[in-house]
């Protein structure tokens, strides 16, 4: 079972919609992915505002920066 995910971004976003489409296939194969909207939390704002979209690993804390391909997102889970 793949890791559990983040992906750090905000309403409004066109890349975080783009990404949020390059993920859809994987989360019907079973990817789980919290979409977090860094605008609710502070220290959030000040880490990712420059950088969304972003996808973090729960598990490890890892981040896979924008842009990134399916391909590159299954890489970065193995």
């Amino acid at each position: 079972m793949p890791p559990e995910c983040q992906l750090f971004g905000t309403l409004g976003c066109h890349l975080c919609e783009v990404a949020e489409l390059e993920l859809m296939p994987l989360v019907e194969h079973g990817l789980m992915v919290e979409l977090v909207d860094i605008a609710d939390n502070e220290t959030w704002f000040a880490a990712y505002s420059l950088r969304i979209p972003v996808l973090r690993r729960v598990d490890t804390g890892a981040e896979l920066s924008w842009p990134f391909s399916a391909d590159e997102v299954v890489a970065f889970l193995s």
